[in-house]
């Protein structure tokens, strides 16, 4: 398993947060209503547990199995689920990782939010097909689509600037072709104090990419995409069907 995320966990909270306030909303109307009585509501990559609380929030009767491999995330993710006496009832962390996640037998749902470019297409195909067979009929499985359909170049940009303290931390992401359906990200953190760079951490990450049609043929659903909620604009969101 790859840790793609502990080299820089200790800034993950800051896109965390903007990151729920814009896909939270469409994601809970997905949820709302949903029929939980088949068995829990699994979150592959569950990170730091920002999605996990809208989940949770959304389905006030579900049982939770939030599933992260990052050790660092996965610290952080049992922290905020301890403090909170409804979440500590309701919600299961495991360590395991979406290409050999130990399941249930039954589920009521999926949420795979920022996971499924990290998998290729043989790894997403045989994920699908097992988490299909532990759901019922219309039972959605909703997928982060990250906004890349296709390979493509995207110039350095930064994408986040917050301050805390005294110090402001910038988040520069770009990204470029590979090989075949991949593209490779780079990020870098900038950590500012006086309008002066102390400190940088980079990294990058391979992500697969597709869209939410592709998803669907790879598992034989049917799909939709979410791409605004209130007249706004958000990261799109995919909706698979059994």
């Amino acid at each position: 398993m790859i840790d793609y995320y502990s080299t820089s966990a200790e800034f993950y909270e800051l896109v965390a947060t903007r990151h729920t306030a814009s896909s939270g909303p469409p994601l809970a109307r997905v949820l709302t209503g949903l029929d939980v009585s088949h068995g829990p509501v699994l979150e592959i990559g569950a990170g730091t547990g920002r999605v996990t609380e809208v989940i949770a929030s959304a389905l006030p009767d579900a049982e939770i199995l939030a599933a992260e491999p990052s050790a660092t995330m996965r610290a952080m993710l049992t922290s905020r689920i301890a403090r909170d006496p409804g979440l500590r009832r309701r919600v299961t962390v495991t360590d395991g990782a979406a290409q050999d996640l130990a399941l249930p037998e039954r589920l009521s749902a999926v949420v795979v939010f920022g996971v499924a470019g990290h998998l290729t297409a043989p790894e997403r195909v045989a994920l699908w097909k097992r988490l299909a067979a532990r759901l019922p009929d219309g039972a959605p499985i909703v997928v982060e689509l990250m906004g890349v359909s296709s390979p493509r170049v995207i110039p350095p940009v930064m994408s986040l600037r917050e301050t805390i303290g005294r110090q402001t931390y910038e988040w520069w992401i770009g990204g470029e072709p590979t090989e075949g359906d991949a593209m490779r990200f780079t990020t870098t953190w900038k950590v500012l104090r006086d309008g002066r760079t102390v400190r940088e951490v980079a990294d990058s990450y391979d992500w697969h990419t597709f869209d939410v049609a592709r998803l669907a043929r790879e598992v034989g659903m049917t799909s939709r995409r979410i791409t605004e909620a209130g007249g706004r604009p958000i990261p799109e969101i995919g909706v698979l069907v059994k």
